[in-house]
């Protein structure tokens, strides 16, 4: 067992100087670059500009970080309230994805407000690209060991044809654990390759309703995956990300619904902007 916990991925990218760069940065950051170039290159063909995009992006980001940090930090308060300076460390991990959905979500509203951008449309535009950023950045939770799920065997994840070193990566704590960072990476993936398949079909979707079809997208495989995770933040004895998993589901079906009946002439998808704020 020794010789499999030796060959644990160095979560430590490369050194400057004392400074200890690491993979689950660089993970993250690289899955933010390339949602912002697609969210731009889209945006484009529907009517906002690329400074617009870049600049939301400026304000969005801090806040996204900093709201995904205290989520993580106000469940798990037991803890840091006896280290406060553990608080600071995200490099180690402990940025909760709904924190900085949150933290995003309301830098979008007041930017696109502040310029006259539709807010649904700009929401469109981005969820894709968010999508695509979570699949990617769950990598970093691989690199670091963490996100991962119930005691499981060697044979049951040799099973599932996996790579070796994901495999040698999933033994965790003197035991194999369920790779649970890797089901919601594929499920989040799926989920950017069916929006981006299905945004540009014609009367399909109304201005807002890509955004919450991947709110539902991504809270329905949550809602399994995170009953699978032992590291779940907790409310009493109920797991956090599902009850908000529930309540968004749901939330953005009733959502459509009611846009679809009393708004039946909200512009579509492909209309782009009109310059209208809604």
């Amino acid at each position: 067992m020794t010789n499999l916990l030796s060959l644990a991925l160095n979560p430590i990218a490369f050194n400057l100087g004392p400074i200890e760069v690491h993979w689950y940065g660089i993970i993250i950051a690289s899955g933010v670059i390339l949602a912002v170039w697609l969210a731009v290159r889209e945006g484009d063909k529907r009517g906002i500009k690329a400074d617009d995009i870049y600049d939301m992006i400026l304000w969005a980001l801090p806040a996204a970080l900093i709201c995904a940090r205290l989520y993580y930090v106000i469940f798990q308060w037991s803890y840091y309230k006896d280290n406060p300076g553990e608080i600071i460390k995200i490099w180690d991990g402990g940025i909760a994805i709904y924190g900085s959905l949150i933290g995003a979500m309301i830098v979008v509203i007041l930017f696109c407000r502040h310029r006259f951008i539709p807010v649904w449309l700009m929401l469109d535009v981005a969820a894709p690209t968010v999508i695509l950023a979570q699949s990617i950045g769950r990598w970093g939770n691989f690199m670091n060991q963490e996100a991962f799920g119930q005691v499981t065997s060697l044979s049951f994840l040799t099973g599932l044809h996996l790579p070796h070193f994901i495999i040698t990566q999933m033994y965790i704590s003197g035991a194999y654990r369920q790779p649970t960072f890797l089901y919601e990476s594929l499920w989040s993936f799926l989920g950017f390759l069916v929006l981006i398949t299905l945004r540009h079909n014609s009367h399909l979707f109304k201005r807002g309703e890509v955004f919450l079809t991947y709110v539902m997208w991504y809270s329905f495989g949550r809602f399994f995956v995170e009953g699978m995770r032992t590291d779940s933040l907790m409310l009493g004895g109920l797991r956090v990300s599902q009850i908000l998993s529930i309540i968004l589901f749901v939330g953005a079906i009733g959502i459509i619904i009611y846009r679809r009946l009393r708004q039946p002439h909200n512009p579509w998808y492909l209309e782009g902007s009109k310059l209208t704020v809604n």
